[in-house]
This record gives structure tokens, C-alpha cells and sequence, in this order.
């Protein structure tokens, strides 16, 4: 393939909650791009202060939550004129918002949870079960799904101490599922096989997704050829009405009824060991270093 850069950055680690996980995503894309020829610098980044080699050429940002995801990194690079992978920052500020994404979705005409946005816990009015989150994290940290009222305040509690407020959301029963979506060289958007996510436990919470080991991922998914094709379509709908660019992750619930609902686009999905997007990639017949590479030539200010 050829090449528009050469020598490139990959930006890892951050200051979000998910620093660990980003650190290890960033170390795996270096990896992917040197095996593609390119010439990397890993930068740890520590703090709002970002410094990019003037040797680079471009950028593949691998931080995943606040300073990462949510448009903020985006607006400094853009005004650096580097540039960067993935989504531009309007894009990635709605798209890290949960509750932005719902109303552009919502919108659009895309399927979304009921859900309500609380400062108070007293104010519910959904009822039992439900998800409660905070509108701006990622990887499930702060996530609750509660059944019974006395696992309602501290949930709550948990969740609203990120930023004051909380989305809570009714719990849709069934399956969890996801699609990625991917820009070929030329521009164009592929989807990717659906994937069925199958934690041991009843919640794919941050531990199921970095710490266990034990959930289990069908890729693709053994679905109706129907359901499929609706997932994919929707996720392309989400990607497009969210104003996505590069890759992406949209995740979906989906009940026994074949009732699907969108809960989020993830901007800057992980490339770790565990990772969704590239078990989708691999089901695709696009290996690991493709995908980086692939990500990496759509960089764009």
C-alpha cells in the first residue's frame, strides 16, 4: 500500500480514568504500524501539555476517554495543523457524551433506550432495572445496572460523582452486540462482522472487559441474516449521523424479541489483546498491522 506518511506519533496512556487501558492499546497500535513500515514515536501523555515531534507527519490517537475521545486532544492538534486519526472534535465531543448521542440519535430516527438525566436521586421516574452511568466516561467505569431499590442510591451516587449528573437508562434484556465501521483507503465505509459479547456475568462491566478473562466474544455473531443486516445498517446510520470519521464502534442491546437500541459510538474504541474492533477486523480477513495501517493513511486535520 502506498503510503501518505511515514513517520508517525501514536499518542497513549492520557488522563482519563481509562490512562491503563489506553497505555496498553497505544503500545499494540505502535506494534501494528511498525510491522506496516512505518516509523513510530510513543508519547505517554501525561498531562494537557502535548508535545509532537516535529518529525511526525501525522498522528493516530490511541487515548481513550476525557482528553482523548471527547474532542478536546482533537481541537489542540487541529491548531497544531498534525494531522490526527479517527473523528474531528465536534464529532467526538458529541459522540463521548452519551447524552448528546441520544438526542442526535433520537433524532435521526435511530432506536435508543428510554432514558432520563438525573442530579438528584430522588428523581427517578423509570422503573426497576435499570443502567445508571455518567454521561462522559468510558469502558464502564461508573456504570451500574440495578435491580432492587437498595442498590439504586449507591449506584447512583457512584455514578453521578464523574460530573454531577447521571443517565439513567431503562436495562434492555438480551443480547449485547456490536459493529464496527472502518474507512477504506479510498474514503468508502465498510461494516464489519457483527460481534456478540457473552460476559460470565450478568453485566459486561470494566472488570469483564480488562480483568477477568472470561467473557467470551462470537464474531460473528450467530444471528438471523435479517438482524445482521439491520445491525449494520444502523451502525452506519449512527456513524454518518454522528459526523464519525475513520473507525468506530457502535454498540447496541438487543432483546429476545429482536428489539435493537443504539447505546453509544465509541470514537476511539481499544486495541488491546481483548478488543473488540480488531476481533471484528480479523473476522473480516483484515489483520491487526492492516487495520492500524488502514486507520493511520485516513488521518486528516
Amino acid at each position: 500500500m502506498e503510503r501518505k506518511y511515514n513517520r508517525v506519533a501514536v499518542l497513549k496512556g492520557g488522563i482519563s480514568s481509562e490512562r491503563e487501558v489506553s497505555l496498553r492499546s497505544g503500545a499494540a497500535v505502535a506494534d501494528g504500524l511498525r510491522a506496516g513500515g512505518y516509523t513510530v514515536d510513543e508519547i505517554d501523555v501525561t498531562s494537557r501539555n502535548v508535545a509532537v515531534p516535529d518529525t511526525a507527519e501525522a498522528v493516530f490517537v490511541a487515548l481513550h476517554g476525557q482528553f482523548g475521545e471527547d474532542g478536546e486532544i482533537q481541537q489542540i492538534l487541529s491548531r497544531m495543523d498534525m494531522p490526527f486519526t479517527g473523528s474531528g472534535a465536534e464529532s467526538s465531543r458529541i459522540s463521548f457524551d452519551k447524552v448528546l448521542t441520544r438526542d442526535v440519535l433520537a433524532a435521526s430516527g435511530i432506536p435508543v433506550a428510554r432514558g432520563e438525566v438525573l442530579v438528584s436521586a430522588s428523581d427517578r421516574t423509570l422503573p426497576l432495572p435499570v443502567v445508571v452511568k455518567p454521561p462522559r466516561e468510558g469502558s464502564s467505569v461508573g456504570c451500574h445496572l440495578v435491580f432492587e431499590e437498595k442498590e439504586w442510591g449507591p449506584a447512583f451516587e457512584s455514578a453521578v460523582r464523574y460530573s454531577g449528573e447521571a443517565l439513567v437508562e431503562e436495562f434492555i434484556p438480551g443480547r449485547e452486540l456490536t459493529v464496527g465501521v472502518v474507512e477504506h483507503p479510498s474514503g468508502s465505509l465498510q461494516v464489519l462482522p457483527v460481534v456478540e459479547i457473552k460476559p460470565a456475568t450478568q453485566w459486561y462491566d470494566f472488570e469483564a472487559k480488562y480483568i477477568t478473562g472470561d467473557t467470551l466474544y462470537e464474531v460473528p455473531a450467530r444471528l438471523d441474516p435479517a438482524i445482521t443486516e439491520q445491525l449494520q445498517s444502523i451502525a452506519l446510520q449512527t456513524f454518518d449521523a454522528l459526523g464519525a470519521e475513520g473507525f468506530g464502534r457502535i454498540d447496541f442491546r438487543m432483546t429476545p424479541e429482536g428489539r435493537c437500541c443504539v447505546l453509544e459510538l465509541n470514537a476511539i474504541p481499544g486495541f488491546t489483546a481483548s478488543s473488540l474492533l480488531p476481533k471484528a477486523a480479523q473476522a473480516a480477513g483484515i489483520g491487526f498491522s492492516e487495520l492500524c495501517c488502514r486507520i493511520m493513511e485516513r488521518a486528516h486535520l
